[in-house]
């Protein structure tokens, strides 16, 4: 009859405690022989190493540390052991003891004893696998078997919650570029030298990548990722460096690769999520969006982002019929959304819910509306703290320009929408090409449509609009403003976002000569601008009231520098007849007149939006009258006197 290892491992087990009780006894004579002889057969006959084996293996127990492993487990376990140790003793009356082994039981009856086994950094206390009652007398005080240590020895095999670490297995198909990481990652930790267990930091823009390839490497090594959180990780520096020996422990006991996941921890998270790694001393994973500095070598691995082909794949594979009936879109989405596995399926979850609603979602001309907005949705960078999404519904009709400077504006829309295929299809980024970004001037006065012009190409494109706050981006912390502007440029490049610099002279200006270390920092700033626009993979708009304010370095990266003019009194005659929406009751307006009133488009359309208000209040449609007085208002505001000329025979 076939011996399955848990039996086995039971009668290893049982024999292991049955050798130790006997030489506990007083004449361990052939009993010790015969039991030795009893283990050396199971272990040959086992389908793998018992549980003792592996565990005196993996944590480099001594022969004597092994046996005082069994004699704690023992007492738990078997009769033989727990009768040897009641056995009379020196006592003050001669009874018998509570049956509690102790190191200096240990070190008198078991062989080749070393004291080195009571230091806390022995094996045996390191990872807890005996615990010390507290006592005056160390050698004197009773030692329990941990009962994670316990259950492994029996062949209970589970994962210990106290140490942090959670199994999880990732069923996310990755991309190839990404498999190839995984493997990396699994041969740098199976080829790890003994005296340096290899700390790998794994650099991903996205939580669910960085985890999908631990789990594969794990499973390349026949392991499980065992995953922890960095804001699960205790602060006080004694409940971390236990937290850090149990992860040892149940890496050995489960069988599981640390992954210390920091992606979107604070900085108190990202700072605790060090110091454990450090403490750490097996293999241990550490996820995060940039590298950390850490007083322990460690490997450094990249992960780079899937090309616009892997996702089409993903696309392709996760929307089945349904990817036929959209015109293309998820060709475009693949290009501009930098979107993992999972985030893909799950956005193609939502777009088949939706077409649930519809019809029948394996028809292949299953309704195209909404996939664009669930993609951008779930690709919409994190960028709340350094800028604003800003939200247009102008359209090119309300963008009242000169023809020369609209038929600009259309190209660029132009080319941002076939930058892919020009560059990447065509190949006109090989060999140093062109950069496949996009990076272009607005200038003019105040109200012209600048920022309105940025909104209708945004519009255009089916893209998110940001304007970067300069408040929050510029630091008066020296390399702070180059870390918040490259967050706002990564987190942009991989959602497709269109970023508006409005005021850019303020970050974009000219560098001055160095006279101090004040000049020399925001000179180094303006330089790391230039290099970050150059390569940056997108739409930058900048908008000024002074071009000459601009660093000429940034205008000769510019891909377009498009004049704002202030509108003549035609072009100003046409932004008041857009002014007014189709369903605003309008009374009798005389166009001509109100164009002679000298103020650029956002001041005209304020006005109209304060005289609407004024007519509400009425209760009547808007007349010039109203308009006259929310000219005043506006020229107030402005702190200028309205122009008696501009406004005669208003009313």
């Amino acid at each position: 009859m076939t011996v399955t290892w848990a039996q086995a491992n039971q009668r290893y087990t049982s024999t292991a405690m049955r050798r130790v009780a006997a030489l506990l006894s007083v004449d361990p004579g052939a009993a010790v022989v015969e039991a030795d002889r009893e283990l050396a057969s199971i272990a040959e006959g086992a389908q793998r190493p018992t549980a003792l084996a592996a565990l005196a293996e993996a944590f480099r127990l001594s022969p004597f540390e092994t046996d005082v492993l069994v004699m704690c487990a023992g007492v738990e376990l078997d009769e033989h052991v727990r009768i040897a140790l009641a056995a009379p003793q020196a006592d003050d009356g001669g009874a018998q003891r509570r049956a509690a082994p102790t190191f200096g039981l240990a070190l008198a009856k078991l062989p080749e004893p070393h004291w080195s086994a009571l230091t806390p950094e022995s094996p045996l206390r390191r990872w807890r696998l005996v615990e010390v009652e507290p006592g005056p007398v160390l050698t004197e005080s009773p030692l329990h078997i941990s009962e994670r240590v316990l259950l492994y020895l029996a062949g209970v095999h589970y994962v210990d919650v106290s140490s942090g670490l959670h199994p999880t297995s990732s069923h996310d198909e990755l991309a190839g570029s990404h498999t190839a990481v995984a493997k990396s990652i699994a041969a740098c930790v199976a080829a790890a030298s003994e005296a340096g267990p290899p700390l790998v930091q794994v650099l991903t823009r996205h939580r669910a990548t960085g985890k999908a390839i631990a789990a594969a490497a794990a499973a390349e090594l026949g392991l499980t990722q065992g995953l922890l959180r960095a804001d699960d990780i205790p602060t006080a520096p004694t409940e971390r460096q236990d937290l850090a020996r149990r992860i040892e422990r149940e890496a050995v006991l489960a069988g599981l690769l640390p992954v210390v996941e920091a992606i979107g921890a604070d900085r108190e998270g990202l700072a605790v999520a060090v110091r454990l790694v450090e403490e750490v001393a097996g293999p241990v994973l550490l996820i995060a969006r940039e590298p950390l500095e850490l007083g322990r070598d460690d490997v450094r691995m990249t992960v780079p982002p899937t090309t616009s082909e892997e996702r089409l794949a993903l696309w392709t594979a996760a929307l089945g019929p349904m990817a036929a009936g959209l015109d293309g879109e998820t060709r475009r989405a693949a290009e501009l959304f930098d979107l993992d596995p999972s985030a893909i399926r799950a956005t193609a979850s939502e777009f088949a819910a939706l077409a649930d609603l519809a019809g029948d979602k394996d028809d292949p001309l299953a309704p195209a509306s909404g996939f664009w907005e669930l993609a951008r949705g779930r690709a919409r960078p994190r960028l709340e703290h350094l800028a604003e999404r800003v939200m247009w519904s102008a359209n090119w009709d309300q963008l009242v320009l000169p023809q020369q400077q609209k038929s600009t504006l259309y190209e660029i829309a132009a080319q941002a929408r076939w930058r892919s295929t020009v560059h990447r299809e065509w190949g006109f980024s090989a060999g140093g090409g062109p950069a496949q970004g996009i990076s272009v001037l607005f200038y003019g006065p105040s109200g012209t449509g600048k920022s309105m012009a940025a909104g209708v190409i945004t519009t255009e494109l089916g893209l998110d609009l940001y304007r970067i706050d300069l408040s929050r981006v510029v630091s008066k912390y020296i390399g702070e403003t180059e870390k918040n502007l490259g967050t706002v440029f990564d987190e942009a490049e991989g959602a497709g976002a269109v970023l508006l610099f409005d005021e850019a002279d303020a970050l974009f200006g000219r560098r001055s000569e160095v006279k101090d270390s004040h000049d020399r920092y925001a000179n180094l700033e303006v330089s790391y601008l230039l290099q970050r626009m150059e390569a940056y993979d997108g739409l930058a708009i900048l908008t000024t009231n002074q071009r000459s304010a601009l660093d000429p370095a940034f205008l000769r990266r510019l891909r377009f520098a498009v004049q704002f003019p202030f509108p003549d009194t035609t072009g100003r005659a046409d932004i008041w007849r857009r002014a007014f929406p189709a369903r605003a009751p309008i009374g009798e307006l005389d166009v001509d007149r109100l164009a002679q009133l000298h103020v650029a488009g956002g001041n005209i359309r304020t006005i109209a939006l304060n005289a609407a208000f004024h007519a509400a209040a009425d209760g009547s449609p808007i007349r010039m009258d109203h308009l006259l007085l929310a000219a005043k208002s506006e020229f107030a505001k402005l702190e200028r006197p309205l122009p008696e000329a501009q406004v005669r025979g208003w009313i």
